[in-house]
């Protein structure tokens, strides 16, 4: 599916117009800027994460009884009321496209900040461009762990990235062992942009610290119309584990192989991404029962935590879909950015920035499994706990860490 940009413009403008035109003579708006894929192979993440923002937008242009920021009362109350409005902007998964989009917002439409971007690639060229502005940038769903250690100064990413997720894995790794589980050799399989490319650093440099053998570990070209070869020295390796590193589209062709030659690992411990995504399983799911992905989102929350459900709700009733690892960061990255340009009582970029960086939200005030979000030196949130989940019987439940889960790991995978 993909929808145009005018298509996306559209939407935003009649989110705007939902508000009465009296109150918005009222008060003023603030402009954010989103950008993401919606058009190409990627569009449908764009299409998700769109309606993900639309929800965030209603908590906050809204009145609505949840224990999270801006959630009561409508609007920004450091800035009178102010509504927030969204405008979209479509990068096609391309790097280049994204820089030229980021300049677009920031001196055409004249955006406070901007967020995104789904592809860590992407985000390295927008984020530059912020930093030129000085335009604070939120990156709300890329995982690279190198984003953030380049010295921005408007850089910040509430969400874990791949340094830590691969901690969890590995601390899972080791839980299983004490229990007798054998887990001694693992293949790594990732691809060649930077989201792959920097989570297969975490996983080897992780493997040797805690004593795994890594017997085979492949980078991929993205986008590759072919996986065969790649597949069958996988199936040589016969690792205890497969951990691969793929966006949908590399996914669903990395099954499909593993289907056709015969190759079946004993577990498939994933990198989110194309893992977490509905089109995977509605192509793939029947070979993926009991494959395990990192994330930062479990709906299993929901059942200590009532507000969860009530918002995956609201989202539902957009996409058709619950939130998933993406979408949920996605959500929470809107509401963040607004808080802080609410404290701020400004849209100069300066001083979003500086109120960014005083953040410091309680857990419980998130619908995810965090501790809390506060931002170190260097824009990251050390705070945001990963959590490990099984696809069992047609859905996801949380397995890892134990002060999370709701039930205990299927091993091997079916």
């Amino acid at each position: 599916m993909t929808i145009s940009r005018r298509d996306v413009l559209l939407g935003a403008t009649a989110t705007a117009a939902l508000v009465p035109l009296a109150a918005r003579a009222q008060t003023s708006e603030v402009v954010i800027g989103v950008i993401y894929p919606f058009s190409g192979g990627s569009a449908q993440q764009g299409v998700d994460a769109q309606k993900a923002y639309e929800t965030a937008l209603e908590v906050i242009n809204k009145d609505t009884d949840f224990d999270l920021p801006l959630a009561k009362g409508e609007g920004l109350p450091g800035l009178g009321g102010a509504k927030v409005r969204l405008v979209f902007a479509d990068h096609q998964a391309d790097p280049q496209k994204g820089r030229a989009e980021a300049e677009r917002l920031i001196t055409q439409e004249k955006v406070a900040a901007i967020i995104g971007t789904y592809q860590s690639a992407v985000a390295v060229t927008v984020s530059q461009i912020c930093e030129r502005y000085q335009i604070p940038f939120v990156s709300a769903d890329n995982s690279s762990p190198s984003l953030h250690r380049r010295g921005l100064k408007y850089y910040f990413r509430a969400a874990p990235h791949d340094e830590m997720y691969s901690a969890a894995m590995f601390d899972f790794f080791d839980a299983m062992k004490k229990k007798g589980t054998k887990i001694e050799t693992l293949s790594l399989f990732h691809e060649d942009t930077i989201f792959g490319t920097d989570s297969g650093n975490a996983q080897a440099k992780i493997a040797g610290e805690r004593g795994y053998k890594i017997v085979t570990d492949i980078k991929y070209r993205a986008n590759s119309p072919s996986l065969s070869a790649e597949v069958q020295q996988l199936k040589t390796a016969n690792a205890d584990v497969l951990m691969p590193s793929s966006y949908t589209t590399d996914g669903i062709l990395l099954v499909k192989t593993m289907a056709e030659l015969g190759y079946k690992p004993n577990a498939i411990v994933a990198q989110d991404a194309g893992f977490s995504e509905k089109a995977l399983y509605d192509a793939v799911g029947d070979k993926l029962e009991g494959v395990i992905s990192r994330g930062t989102f479990s709906l299993d929350l929901a059942q200590k935590r009532p507000m969860v459900g009530k918002i995956n709700a609201m989202f539902k009733a957009r996409s058709g879909k619950d939130f998933n690892d993406l979408t949920s960061r996605q959500f929470m990255g809107l509401i963040i950015l607004a808080d802080a340009i609410s404290r701020a009582k400004s849209t100069d970029g300066e001083k979003i920035r500086d109120a960014l960086a005083a953040t410091d939200i309680p857990g419980e005030q998130t619908i995810m499994p965090w501790k809390r979000v506060k931002f170190d030196e260097a824009g990251q949130n050390n705070d945001a706990d990963p959590v490990l989940l099984q696809y069992v019987g047609g859905k996801f439940v949380t397995i890892f860490p134990p002060q999370a889960a709701i039930a205990d790991a299927i091993w091997p995978m079916k």
